[in-house]
């Protein structure tokens, strides 16, 4: 039985946006705090059409829920046919997603002119003038995919969507040793 498209949204939708980082007990607490906390949305429109499985928002989304973000000018959620959200697509001149994946780890922030999720997969792509940051550790490029389990970040300065070639940069903070401030 499909469930409404409206229901996932107010459920599924930002609950599977939330971990950019492997599990862990605390990844989970913090997954489920998220979870239960209110999700928040503003635009200013939303076309919905429960028998194709999208809802469109338009005009500067935001959206909410815990310590995830997710901005741009449209936000497309499609779901599959058996009514489980499969995708979250952002599209703007700076789309950005943010989540803290437990107290003790820095927040994750993502940038790119398009932003998709791949639910099943797990997988983020950030796509022209794409940034990813966590701590003081950056990536930029073209093209950004982030595998959310592997915490695996594979980058390309030109890929189906970049205007032109970006090339890719990389700061990666070294890690502090044992006693050291």
């Amino acid at each position: 039985m499909k469930r409404p498209l409206s229901s996932l949204l107010t459920g599924a939708l930002l609950l599977t946006l939330l971990p950019l980082a492997p599990a862990s007990l605390a990844q989970s607490q913090a997954q489920n705090q998220d979870a239960s906390a209110p999700i928040l949305v503003e635009a200013d429109r939303l076309d919905l059409d429960d028998r194709a499985g999208t809802a469109v928002y338009t005009g500067n989304v935001d959206i909410r829920q815990g310590s995830m973000r997710l901005t741009g000018s449209r936000v497309e959620i499609r779901r599959n046919a058996a009514g489980e959200l499969s995708r979250a697509t952002a599209i703007g001149d700076r789309a950005y997603l943010e989540q803290q994946p437990n107290p003790a780890e820095p927040v994750i922030k993502g940038w790119g002119r398009t932003i998709v999720y791949h639910v099943a997969e797990r997988r983020v792509e950030l796509i022209d003038r794409a940034e990813l940051h966590q701590g003081g550790d950056t990536f930029e490029g073209g093209y950004l995919e982030y595998f959310l389990d592997r915490r695996v970040v594979q980058a390309r300065a030109d890929a189906e969507g970049v205007e032109g070639s970006q090339r890719i940069r990389m700061t990666l903070q070294p890690e502090q040793q044992q006693g050291e401030p």
